[in-house]
């Protein structure tokens, strides 16, 4: 098996935090900043990683469960083909769903148009003991309605001052925020969509609108690096992430997520009840 302390020659951690990152503009889309392995050791890596990361996320579950306060919400934001979905799958898919609440952030609905653009948001906060996972979040309110003007400058403006302070506010009530940026090159988008037009049972994940999308890449990367310069804190840290090598871009985000419930430093709850006497009865049943 591959040895991860030889491999990450830079943590994760610190060489993907925004505020050490290229500007968005300047990102090399296909590099593995801090990994100095191929694919092959990348997915060897991360089968290893991935069991630390559940045993850390039981953890936590085991936390909520016994009345803990404490659950992580993990922010995803990328265009179409960055591989929010496949984090999903791949990296919190190696954790114990029941531990996990996920919630997808599209197109408003009619009744969400009528509320606060946090309302959705703020329904779909992670309970205690969880990692919540946004695909797509908050930031779409910054993002989409800059890039195509949906609304008018001064009014996402001021958004920039209502999700720090709203982000400060889950950070003091006990949820770890963690945000990752993924950032595909326009080549890779391109191979990507093509696939989902050449594989009939990847047909229902395209949208035509994606194509009409990639004619606002320059305004788009623009709006992230405005998002980046504006959001990134550390009660509340941005990631940067290159994933044109989707194997990299999932190893980096377990990374991350490990190093998160770390720092967390939790106990296993105490049992409420006489362990030696339990045993005893068990014994004698």
């Amino acid at each position: 098996m591959a040895d991860k302390s030889k491999l990450w020659t830079l943590s994760p951690v610190d060489v993907l935090r925004a505020s050490s990152s290229p500007r968005v503009e300047d990102i090399d889309f296909t590099a593995t900043p801090g990994f100095d392995g191929a694919k092959a050791h990348g997915n060897d890596v991360l089968e290893q990683r991935g069991a630390v990361l559940a045993a850390l996320q039981e953890k936590l579950y085991a936390h909520g469960r016994a009345g803990g306060t404490k659950s992580v919400l993990l922010v995803l934001q990328g265009m179409d083909t960055a591989g929010k979905g496949g984090m999903v799958k791949h990296v919190i898919g190696m954790v114990d769903p029941q531990g996990v609440d996920l919630a997808s952030f599209g197109v408003p609905t009619q009744e969400e148009k009528q509320h606060h653009y946090l309302w959705r948001i703020r329904k779909a906060l992670p309970r205690a003991g969880r990692i919540g996972v946004f695909d797509r979040s908050h930031y779409e309110d910054v993002l989409v309605v800059a890039v195509h003007d949906l609304v008018p400058r001064q009014v996402w403006e001021k958004r920039f001052d209502e999700i720090n302070a709203f982000e400060k506010e889950l950070v003091d009530e006990d949820t770890v925020v963690v945000k990752v940026a993924l950032f595909v090159s326009a080549d890779e988008q391109k191979k990507r969509l093509q696939e989902r037009l050449d594989r009939p049972e990847k047909h229902w994940k395209y949208n035509p609108g994606d194509v009409t999308e990639r004619g606002f890449l320059a305004q788009y990367r623009a709006a992230y690096q405005r998002v980046l310069d504006r959001t990134d804190f550390d009660h509340a840290p941005w990631y940067v992430v290159p994933a044109d090598r989707k194997w990299y871009s999932r190893l980096a985000v377990t990374e991350i997520l490990i190093d998160t419930l770390e720092k967390l430093d939790l106990d296993w709850p105490a049992a409420d009840f006489d362990v030696e006497h339990e045993k005893k009865r068990l014994a004698e049943s």
